[in-house]
């Protein structure tokens, strides 16, 4: 099979030497000039992108992949990664040009771009393959409902590489990487609870209107795609510094850096997703699939960790369903509110759904209430240990570690000592003020009572706050103080109580 494979890639770069031996001629002498391969892919935001979402990969299905019949079909062995002339790309990305109206060049950086992905990135594009089964069927329903390209689905791969939760240093947010302004302008809704650049159909919706109206500007749909990245000033400053020209690859010298890159990206993520089997990629499996989940709308305003009470399906787990909500709450709105869940947990939501809504009440006729604390760890560096799999381990990101150790790079050793400083939920029952531990709580008296200089507080007019001292954080200030620990939870919705240091100021009350 292996050898008659050889042969059909052998005969189809044989037909296509005589049109395209001087276009092929041309590239390659451009390649054999140009610089480090790397150059062509490596602006910053992209390659961010790609490493992030290998990370989460890996944090989210560690060790699961699935062979498809289509790479065995292809006779390869799993270690194997073939490498093809220059011919046969250039034949390859012709049959693609000839299938989609979005005008393909054939050109060095494209090229790099491919070479660069087929040798360095190959377990991006197989994670990327794994999520396309819970994401690529919702886009082309909406690709078909706007008739646009098909072929527009794999720019959210460059965005995001298909995780719907990754932010930008910009603010760009969501599969489709939304800045803020244009996400209000196509109607995505970001507030206190919900940020909707990340909620997959309704940014999928928007990005489509964008996108079909940036193509009504410039009828081409790559000079849309450049003002998708770098928007439709930056293309229309393009325009008139080129002399008026409305082709793509005539407008790119005068387009940004970065969105200089963006087409021939995007056109390397078509190709990639296309011919993965030559390439010998194996897709990694998804963790969910799409016909895996359904949707169901809520009556009333709910708490995450009450669905993670009553269906047994954890905050993370769910949150990788529904990335829209930004704390635990989820508010009661009009249109209502709703919620994705695993098809096998739809029929045991609507058996407890009422118990679901009264959970609150019945919390506080208790004067109960779930508090989320924080367990200082010290992890030791084990050997051919990675801070990525540190991170894993504890469900923290690898910025928290860096942070939380003062270190600049991801660099560990063995027997190295870190700090991590894990997440815990505590339940705490009427009456208690709330000790966690008997040790604590005596601690806390003797200390109150050996020592009666009130707190020091200030006001600006409209809160009064306290300053943290240290090993001080929002659950032990709300014991010292005597204030709800929820009251001060909800005054400090936008601190992050893993970054939160010695003379922060928070709010305690409101004036």
């Amino acid at each position: 099979m292996k050898t008659l494979f050889s042969i059909l890639v052998w005969f189809s770069a044989l037909t296509c030497v005589a049109q395209d031996s001087l276009q092929t001629t041309q590239v390659e002498a451009t390649i054999e000039n140009s610089a480090n391969e790397e150059d062509s892919v490596t602006y910053e935001r992209f390659l961010e992108v790609v490493e992030n979402s290998l990370f989460e990969y890996y944090k989210e299905t560690w060790g699961k992949e699935r062979a498809y019949e289509v790479i065995d079909s292809l006779g390869f062995e799993e270690a194997d990664r073939p490498t093809y002339s220059d011919s046969v790309y250039v034949a390859r990305l012709n049959d693609l040009n000839a299938r989609t109206i979005i005008e393909i060049e054939i050109n060095s950086d494209v090229l790099n771009a491919v070479k660069y992905f087929v040798r360095k990135r190959r377990r991006f594009t197989a994670v990327c393959l794994g999520r396309s089964k819970l994401f690529f069927p919702m886009y082309e329903e909406y690709l078909d409902k706007y008739n646009m390209p098909m072929e527009l689905k794999y720019l959210s791969v460059i965005e995001s590489g298909l995780r719907p939760t990754v932010k930008s240093r910009a603010g760009a947010a969501g599969l489709w990487q939304f800045m803020y302004r244009t996400g209000v302008m196509y109607g995505l809704q970001n507030d206190s609870y919900v940020d909707e650049r990340m909620d997959p159909r309704k940014a999928t919706d928007a990005a489509c209107r964008y996108l079909k109206y940036l193509h009504g500007l410039y009828g081409d749909w790559s000079i849309a795609l450049a003002a998708y990245n770098a928007g439709p000033g930056n293309v229309n400053k393009a325009i008139r510094r080129s002399g008026g020209q409305m082709n793509y690859w005539s407008l790119r010298p005068y387009l940004p850096k970065e969105t200089q890159m963006y087409v021939p990206n995007f056109i390397c993520m078509l190709y990639m997703m296309n011919y993965y089997p030559e390439h010998n990629i194996v897709p990694k499996e998804a963790k969910v699939y799409l016909h895996e989940t359904d949707t169901v709308c809520l009556k009333k305003s709910v708490r995450i960790s009450h669905i993670d009470t009553l269906l047994g399906i954890d905050q993370e787990e769910f949150l990788v369903l529904n990335p829209t909500y930004k704390s635990d709450f989820i508010p009661e709105t009009d249109p209502k509110q709703c919620i994705s869940l695993p098809v096998e947990k739809i029929g045991t939501f609507l058996d407890l759904e009422d118990s679901l809504y009264e959970m609150d009440i019945v919390k506080d006729s208790v004067g109960g209430s779930f508090v989320a604390l924080e367990k200082k760890v010290i992890h030791v560096v084990k050997t051919d240990e990675t801070m990525a799999q540190i991170a894993a381990q504890y469900n923290v990101t690898i910025s928290d570690i860096k942070g939380w150790n003062n270190l600049r790079s991801t660099r560990v050793y063995p027997s190295q000592r870190l700090t991590i400083m894990k997440a815990v939920r505590k339940y705490i029952e009427a009456g208690s003020t709330g000790s966690v531990s008997s040790s604590k709580s005596s601690s806390s008296s003797k200390s109150s009572s050996s020592s009666k200089v009130p707190a020091k507080t200030y006001s600006d007019g409209k809160y009064k706050y306290y300053t943290l001292k240290s090993g001080e954080n929002l659950w032990s200030v709300s014991q010292k103080l005597g204030i709800p620990f929820a009251t001060i939870q909800e005054l400090n919705r936008d601190l992050d109580p893993k970054r939160m240091q010695p003379g922060d100021k928070i709010r305690i009350a409101k004036l």
